[in-house]
C-alpha cells in the first residue's frame, strides 16, 4: 500500500479547498439598464466627477472624444443615451484609447455600447471615443457610474448633451438617482424580538431550537408573521458583518431570493438580493421593503422589515406564499463587501409555506448525506487505512506463523482494513451525487480532487489483487 501517504495527502488537500467568490473587473453588463452596482449600499449624491466631450454637435459616424475625470476612483461605467429618454437603451458605440484601462461591453442589442474599467487600480481620468450611429436621436447625453471603493459610488452622473447637426442645441438636464424613500431606522429602545407566538401566530426558524432572542440574545432567530397581503420579517443573531436569509427551491445555493442585513460603519443596510450561484449576491435597492428597522448591541444584530407577498413583474422576488427551503447565514464584511460565510448556512430539512404555516422549526448546518460523506471519509482515512498500515508494518513478528483462512493473520487484517477503506471511500464519493442529483459546477476543486482520490484508491486495489500473497513469496 505504498500509495497510502500520497492518497491521504490528496484527501486532506481536497478538504482544504473551498469555493471562493470573485468580482469580475468591469464585467458589469448585468447593470446595463440601471447602471447601479450590485453592492448593497446607497449611492452618494454629491458629485465629485465630471464628463467632458470635444464636440457638442455630431453627424452619423463621427468620433467624439469623451473624458471622465475627478477625484481618484477605481471603477467606472459609461453609456450614451437619448437625452429625452434617459431610462432607455444605450445609443451608439465606443472605441478605446487605452485598452489597459478601459474595455468595451455589450448592452442590449448594440455591441460595444458601454465602456468600463479593466482593473481596480485607482485613476483620475479616462478617455475613449464615442461613435455616433446612423440612426441616432436628436440629442444624446452621456451618463457615468463611478466607484471609489465598494461602499462609495455615484450612479448616473450626468454628462454633457450633444445634438445632431442642424438641430437646436439642448442644455444639460440634472439627473437624480432614485433612492429609497425611507432609509432603515433604529429599533426603538425596549423593543426586543421574541419567540412568543412561534408555532401559533408566526413561522419561526431558530438555532438552537429553544432560543428566545428576548432572553437568549446569542442565538439565531428568524420569524415571519403574515399581516394581510404583506409579511413582517424579523431576524437576529450574533454577527460581526452581516446576517441574511434566503428562500430557495432546493438545498443548494443558487437562484435564491435573498435578504441582507449588513453592517456599514455605524449604520446598517437592509437590502434584497438575488443569488445566482456560489458567488457574490446581486444586491438591489430596498424599494420593495417597508418599515425597515435595525439594532446593534453587544455583538447582536437585529433587523426587521415588511414585504408584500407578491412583487409584480419580478422573477427575483419570490411570492411569499410558495413552498421554499429556508437558509439562514452570517459572515464578515470588509469595506462594505460581503465575505463568504465561514460556516455552512442553517438550512431547513424540508420546504415550507411561510404564508400559510405557523410552524416552529430548526435547521441543520450540514445535510444528513453530507454528514455521512464526511464521517465515512474520516473513518476511512483516519482509522481503517492507518490501522491497516500498522498491521503490515509492525505485526509481522507478532504472528509469524499464525494463519487465518489460509493466510497469515497480519496480512488478512491488513487486507480487510484496506478493502474497507476502498468501500468507505467509494460510498462516500457517491453520497454527494445522491444529495445534489448531478455534477456540481459550483463546488470548486473539491469534486475533482475527490475523483482523483477515488481513482488512485481503486488503482491501488487493482494492483494489490495482482500482488502475490505473503505465503507464496520467497523469503
Amino acid at each position: 500500500m505504498a500509495l497510502v501517504s500520497p492518497l491521504f495527502g490528496l484527501w486532506l488537500l481536497a478538504c482544504s479547498f473551498s469555493p471562493v467568490t470573485s468580482y469580475p473587473n468591469g464585467r458589469v453588463s448585468v447593470a446595463c439598464s440601471s447602471m447601479m452596482p450590485k453592492h448593497g449600499h446607497h449611492p452618494r449624491s454629491e458629485v465629485l466627477h465630471n464628463i467632458t466631450v470635444d464636440k457638442t454637435v455630431y453627424n452619423p459616424g463621427d468620433q467624439i472624444k469623451v473624458t471622465l475625470s475627478g477625484s481618484r476612483f477605481a471603477g467606472f461605467f459609461v453609456q450614451a443615451r437619448n437625452a429625452n429618454n434617459l431610462d432607455g437603451d444605450a445609443v451608439g458605440s465606443f472605441s478605446l484609447i487605452d485598452d489597459q484601462v478601459s474595455q468595451l461591453l455589450k448592452c442590449g442589442r448594440i455591441q460595444d455600447s458601454a465602456v468600463s474599467q479593466t482593473n481596480k487600480r485607482r485613476k483620475e481620468q479616462v478617455d475613449f471615443y464615442w461613435i455616433a450611429p446612423s440612426d441616432g436621436p436628436q440629442h444624446i447625453q452621456f451618463l457615468a457610474t463611478v466607484v471609489e471603493k465598494y461602499s462609495i459610488y455615484w450612479v448616473k452622473i450626468p454628462g454633457p448633451i450633444i445634438s445632431q447637426s442642424g438641430v437646436p442645441l439642448m442644455s444639460s438636464k440634472p439627473q437624480t438617482v432614485a433612492l429609497p424613500a425611507v432609509p432603515p431606522s433604529l429599533l426603538a429602545n425596549g423593543v426586543l424580538f421574541s419567540s412568543t407566538g412561534c408555532g401559533s401566530s408566526k413561522f419561526c426558524v431558530r438555532n438552537p431550537t429553544s432560543c428566545d432572542p428576548q432572553q437568549d440574545l446569542p442565538c439565531f432567530f428568524l420569524s415571519f408573521r403574515r399581516e394581510g397581503d404583506s409579511m413582517l420579517i424579523e431576524m437576529s443573531g450574533p454577527v460581526k458583518g452581516y446576517l441574511s436569509f434566503a428562500l430557495s427551491h432546493d438545498q443548494w445555493m443558487g437562484d435564491d431570493d435573498v435578504y441582507l442585513c449588513l453592517i456599514d460603519g455605524q449604520t446598517v443596510e437592509i437590502n434584497p438580493a438575488y443569488n445566482r450561484g456560489r458567488r457574490h449576491p446581486e444586491v438591489a435597492l430596498p424599494d420593495v421593503l417597508r418599515d425597515t428597522l435595525w439594532r446593534r448591541e453587544d455583538g447582536i444584530l437585529q433587523c426587521s422589515f415588511r414585504r408584500d407577498l407578491h412583487i409584480a413583474d419580478s422573477t427575483e422576488r419570490f411570492p411569499l406564499d410558495g413552498n421554499y427551503f429556508i437558509f439562514l447565514a452570517d459572515g464578515d464584511v470588509e469595506d462594505g463587501r460581503l465575505h463568504r460565510h465561514q460556516r455552512q448556512p442553517l438550512i431547513t430539512s424540508k420546504m415550507y409555506n411561510i404564508a400559510e404555516s405557523t410552524e416552529d422549526v430548526g435547521g441543520s448546518r450540514s445535510p444528513l448525506l453530507i454528514k455521512f460523506h464526511g464521517a465515512m471519509m474520516f473513518i476511512a482515512w483516519m482509522t481503517t487505512v492507518s490501522i491497516g498500515v500498522l498491521f503490515a508494518r509492525f505485526f509481522k513478528p507478532v504472528w509469524p506463523t499464525s494463519t487465518l483462512c489460509g493466510e497469515k493473520i497480519w496480512f488478512q487484517m491488513h487486507r480487510i482494513l484496506m478493502v474497507t477503506t476502498v468501500l468507505l471511500t467509494a460510498v462516500a464519493f457517491v453520497l454527494p451525487f445522491l444529495y445534489r442529483g448531478h455534477w456540481s459546477t459550483r463546488a470548486g476543486y473539491h469534486p475533482y480532487l475527490g475523483c482523483i482520490v477515488l481513482a488512485l484508491t481503486v488503482l491501488q486495489l487493482i494492483l494489490a489483487v495482482f500482488r502475490p500473497p505473503p505465503s507464496s513469496r520467497s523469503t
